[in-house]
């Protein structure tokens, strides 16, 4: 399995194809190409069974304990 950085990050618009919320996770299938995206819950859920048989496992779940810049100047 090889694991490659996509070409752009995942933003508010992808969301997850399980229940809709927004995506963390892009998962692309070694054997089609096709991609699957899913929230960082869905992601834990399905990744045993389903990262084996991934060529790209890009998992972005770490923004949701990121902290937001504030600007004091605002």
């Amino acid at each position: 399995m090889t694991t490659t950085t996509p070409s752009r990050e995942l933003n508010a618009l992808d969301r997850c194809d399980r229940c809709g919320a927004q995506a963390y996770v892009r998962a692309v299938l070694a054997s089609t190409g096709g991609e699957l995206l899913f929230c960082a819950h869905h992601a834990r859920d399905v990744e045993p069974k389903l990262r084996p048989q991934t060529s790209v496992w890009h998992d972005e779940s770490s923004r949701l304990h990121e902290k937001p810049k504030v600007d004091i100047n605002d």
